[in-house]
């Protein structure tokens, strides 16, 4: 019987962090702005896994460039905030991670 260490569960919980951080970010953002280094922190904290710095940067960048959020300068920080289609989007993730672990229940 395979326990909470083997591998596949590891490979689990790595694809469902950080090849899922747009979703763990538009989550973030839905309850308040914030700045990536924030949101980098709370990841570690909410999630249990802390994405590398660059990571959250590069992801809130094409989230940017599709639309999904906006960058406002504070100063010398971004401040980012979800925006409409990010917040559809991110009711299309959920939805689509709900179907998922009903197909496979």
């Amino acid at each position: 019987m395979p326990t909470a260490k083997s591998r596949e569960l590891e490979r689990l919980r790595r694809k469902l962090g950080i090849e899922l951080l747009w979703i763990y970010l538009l989550s973030m953002l839905k309850k308040k702005p914030s700045h990536a280094y924030v949101l980098r922190k709370e990841i570690e904290e909410r999630f249990g896994f802390l994405p590398g710095n660059v990571s959250v940067y590069v992801v809130l960048y094409k989230l940017e460039k599709h639309g999904f959020v906006k960058a406002k300068r504070q100063g010398n920080r971004s401040v980012y905030t979800i925006t409409a289609a990010g917040k559809a989007l991110l009711k299309q993730a959920k939805k689509e991670l709900q179907n998922t672990i009903e197909m496979v229940g």
